[in-house]
């Protein structure tokens, strides 16, 4: 089995990859993300919400960068920054609960400005 950390570095990696179908790989039918956008619960539905975070962060000169990770057990903790086209991505922080080689909940929150509204 694969430790909290080891979950959460490949799951970052896929995540600045943009790499969909590896994001998915740390997701399963009972996982869970809550978000100030709504729940999302199964594969379809949280796929769905890394497809449109990703049409955001494929556009070019995008960037997201890691600045805090703290792993106890099965809970990890990230606080991240990135910036796109359209949005910065000025303070953003995820929870991840790892069971099993699997996310099973996960909550992100995040302060991020459309670059137009300035």
């Amino acid at each position: 089995m694969a430790t909290t950390k080891e979950i959460l570095d490949h799951h970052w990696e896929a995540f600045t990859d943009q790499d969909l179908e590896a994001v998915m790989e740390d997701y399963g039918e009972e996982s869970v993300v809550i978000t100030n956008m709504g729940t999302f619960r199964g594969l379809e539905e949280i796929e769905g919400l890394f497809e449109n975070i990703f049409a955001d962060f494929a556009q070019e000169g995008s960037t997201a960068e890691l600045a805090q990770e703290e792993v106890d057990d099965d809970l990890a903790y990230i606080v991240w920054n990135g910036e796109t086209p359209d949005n910065d991505y000025e303070f953003c922080t995820d929870t991840f609960v790892v069971r099993d080689d699997l996310i099973v909940s996960q909550t992100f929150a995040g302060v991020v400005e459309p670059k137009g509204s300035r």
